[in-house]
């Protein structure tokens, strides 16, 4: 893979362990600030279900950090794609049911990464 595919990875990567943080430990006090929208009693009632979204954001960083140690380029490749396309649709998703922003923020690099992995 090329360095700036293995860049952008990383960033994703990196994008996606700040997602496990913020909403597994930060949800009831980063959360209001950033999504001003939402009525703030609203964090503490939905801090369970945020740490598991947390939780599931940190797998699928763990999925891409897991390429760089994959020494069969095949596979590495394999790989790459399935996380990638993973975050691809769960930001589609969090796009039509969230916010357009999910798109932009989650979805738009990983179809980047996989465009250019198909380069």
């Amino acid at each position: 893979m090329s360095l700036v595919v293995n860049i952008l990875i990383a960033v994703i990567a990196l994008l996606h362990l700040y997602f496990l943080y913020f909403e597994m430990f930060a949800w009831t006090t980063k959360g209001p600030k950033i999504f001003r929208g939402f009525p703030k009693p609203l964090f503490a009632q939905t801090k369970a279900m945020a740490a598991n979204q947390g939780l599931y954001n940190g797998f699928l960083a763990a999925g891409l950090i897991w390429t760089f140690f994959i020494e069969n380029e095949a596979w590495r490749l394999y790989i790459s794609i399935f996380f990638l396309s993973c975050i691809m649709v769960a930001g589609i998703y969090g796009a039509f049911t969230v916010s357009k922003k999910i798109f932009t923020i989650q979805a738009l690099p990983a179809i980047i990464a996989l465009i250019l992995l198909h380069l």
